[in-house]
């Protein structure tokens, strides 16, 4: 079976949220999102996207995503590629469309100047982990990620406010 990888339109807002799901389903997180389709059409298809979505399809159906923006390396001067989310349907799975839609994102990395991609991995998804190691990717060693994020962002928000 072949597939194909195209960029996302807004039409394509619900099948982008049923793939969230189906990844937080397969990372153990179901009741973890938040985002809607009024979401994710406002801040992927509205006037300042924040975010740009690559769709993988087979045989008509939504076989997978990934999910990227940009982000600027003071160090590089260039553009990274961050990332999100990367996901094929358990369905689709063993066809190439991860590594795919993998290369469909080096590709416009490279096209845009990017020096990097950069992305997150569960400790615990080790076929994920094999897979980017075979690609040459490898893990940040001595860095650790941070997120501020619900209360403790809005109290750190709160004292900007009263400084």
């Amino acid at each position: 079976m072949t597939y194909t990888i195209r960029e996302a339109t807004r039409d394509d807002a619900e099948t982008i949220l049923a793939l969230i799901h189906a990844l937080a389903l397969y990372e153990r997180e179901p009741e973890a999102v938040k985002a809607s389709v009024d979401d994710i059409l406002r801040d992927g298809f509205g006037p300042r996207p924040l975010f740009q979505c690559l769709l993988a399809e087979c045989d008509g159906r939504a076989a997978g995503f990934s999910l990227y923006f940009y982000k600027w390396s003071t160090w590089t001067g260039r553009g990274t590629l961050h990332l999100e989310d990367l996901f094929v349907e358990p369905d689709f799975r063993g066809r190439g469309i991860g590594l795919g839609l993998l290369r469909r994102l080096a590709a416009i990395a490279v096209d845009q100047g990017c020096k990097r991609m950069e992305w997150e991995v569960l400790d615990w998804n080790q076929p994920a982990r094999d897979f980017y190691h075979q690609l040459g990717a490898v893990h940040k060693e001595g860095w650790y990620p941070y997120r501020l994020d619900g209360d403790a962002l809005c109290v750190v928000a709160e004292q900007a406010r009263d400084a």
